[in-house]
């Protein structure tokens, strides 16, 4: 070789070595494991369509190495497991966050592993005593992993406050000290339902959410008001947590905005939370995918004048789990029955602008129990999403919508638990929380009439690298669920610092 050309040569190394680990990281994975690749690991799935939605990879032909419960490798390159899944034709994602449900019983905790969740948190609900509710788990441990907030309105409860009366100075100490105990034993958020317990007051609101700003974790919010209708406005509730946000410093998310919050004012809903964040404050929101929303005839949310406030009439109303349409009369004995009812009541359009928004979340706002006095969204949430919006409507496109599922809702709790870094995403060191599915076929089967119809299409679910449900079906000896919540010697240096 001649000098001149020996030294082109030699030019060209640095470009190289900074151009190919770009290349080959991006298009074609290299082994990731620390050990070598003729080692089998415990289990590997082959083949699929990887879709990791943190890194935005979206690969077919690829093999994921899993060892001790985590990913140990995402490669193109040739693996061996001791148990080995072919994904050949299918999607391999992350497990589904469901943020906004409550307690994983027994009967609703497979449904959700059928409608794609491995990570099932009682942030809508919840519990005043996080050392027994986690207890109870950790001696009756579920198939999905599983969280809880402190829960405002049962605490309230508990002093004998009166949904229609605000706390007095006394009483928001109390409740104030008990939110302290449970965010210090690990609880993941604290959460609100000002509709639901209309006298919760503005002081309420602030001194928890103080508390929250300490424990950097985040404030769930059933919004005060769900329609256009004065006195009392979407617009109104929307403000209200904007300015206690801002006030308390503390994140919030807004629950299912389509039902409560945004019902009839999307656009300038969206649009406020938008210059909200913009702002600089930490506010994000979910929605269901449903064009019907579902509670008690007996709650805040069918006071008098319901009709106007909702657009309905008691024939737009739904017995949960059967056919039956309201008249005045069944209404008011439901109702003495505490019974729920489906309302159609959702715009479709408000459905699809809050879908569309880049910080938008899905949760589900239900979990299945024995009754079946349920919501479908109990059993089709994650499942509808795929098969209406993505694959029907392609109102979203499937990278998004697993984000949104996934990743999103692990982000906005990472402050809250260090466990949250290892979920929602497909890398080395994250837990083996996967979903496999055909993207064709995923469809929810849940209807009014019948909430309890699980979903069709999850093929593969692992929880922790276990699997939980196969082709075959279920494994219900499977309970490999883990907590997740705050780490309680972190809480208590937060708790000792100056506020």
């Amino acid at each position: 070789m001649s000098r001149s050309r020996w030294l082109r040569a030699l030019l060209l190394v640095p470009a190289l070595a900074l151009l190919l680990p770009r290349i080959s990281s991006f298009a074609f994975p290299r082994q990731t494991s620390s050990q070598p690749a003729a080692e089998p690991f415990d289990l590997v799935i082959r083949n699929g369509r990887v879709i990791d939605p943190e890194s935005r990879l979206d690969q077919p032909g690829t093999n994921i190495g899993i060892r001790a419960g985590r990913i140990a490798a995402v490669t193109r390159e040739p693996i061996r497991g001791t148990q080995e899944i072919d994904a050949a034709g299918r999607v391999v994602a992350p497990g589904f966050i469901d943020m906004v449900s409550y307690d994983p019983n027994p009967a609703g905790v497979w449904n959700k592993i059928a409608d794609g969740v491995t990570t099932n948190l009682a942030l809508h609900g919840g519990t005043t005593d996080p050392p027994a509710w986690y207890g109870y788990y950790a001696a009756h441990p579920p198939p999905v992993n599983y969280g809880a907030s402190f829960f405002f309105s049962v605490a309230r409860n508990e002093l004998g406050i009166p949904l229609t009366a605000a706390a007095t100075p006394e009483q928001i100490e109390k409740l104030t000290a008990r939110a302290d105990h449970a965010l210090r034993q690990g609880a993941l958020a604290v959460s609100f339902s000002p509709e639901y317990v209309p006298g919760i007051s503005r002081q309420e609101i602030l001194s928890l959410m103080r508390l929250a700003h300490r424990y950097h974790v985040p404030v769930f919010f059933h919004a005060r008001y769900s329609t256009m209708e004065p006195p009392g406005t979407n617009i109104d509730a929307l403000q209200e947590i904007i300015d206690e946000c801002r006030e308390a410093g503390a994140a919030a998310e807004v629950e299912h905005i389509a039902s409560t919050g945004g019902t009839f004012s999307m656009p300038q809903s969206l649009a406020m939370l938008d210059a909200a964040r913009a702002s600089g404050l930490d506010i994000t929101a979910d929605v269901y995918p449903y064009t019907y929303w579902a509670t008690y005839l007996d709650s805040e949310r069918f006071a008098p004048g319901w009709q106007r406030r909702f657009h309905i009439t008691f024939s737009d109303l739904q017995i949960a789990g059967s056919t039956e349409r309201l008249t005045p009369e069944s209404f008011a004995r439901y109702r003495h029955e505490h019974r729920i009812a489906a309302a159609f009541a959702i715009p479709e359009d408000d459905v699809l602008a809050a879908l569309r928004s880049p910080w938008m979340m899905i949760g589900s706002d239900g979990i299945l129990d024995a009754g079946h006095n349920n919501h479908p969204r109990a059993s089709g949430t994650f499942t509808r999403t795929l098969a209406v919006y993505v694959r029907e409507k392609k109102a979203l496109s499937l990278v998004d919508a697993i984000a949104k599922m996934t990743i999103l809702p692990a982000h906005r709790l990472e402050s809250a638990s260090a466990g949250f870094r290892r979920k929602g995403r497909l890398s080395p060191g994250a837990d083996a929380d996967i979903v496999i599915f055909d993207p064709d076929k995923v469809a929810d089967r849940a209807n009014v009439e019948h909430p309890e119809t699980p979903a069709d299409g999850m093929d593969w679910v692992l929880v922790y690298g276990v699997v939980v449900k196969s082709p075959a079906g279920f494994d219900r000896a499977a309970h490999p669920g883990q907590p997740l919540r705050g780490d309680p010697a972190e809480r208590a240096t937060l708790a000792s610092a100056r506020p």
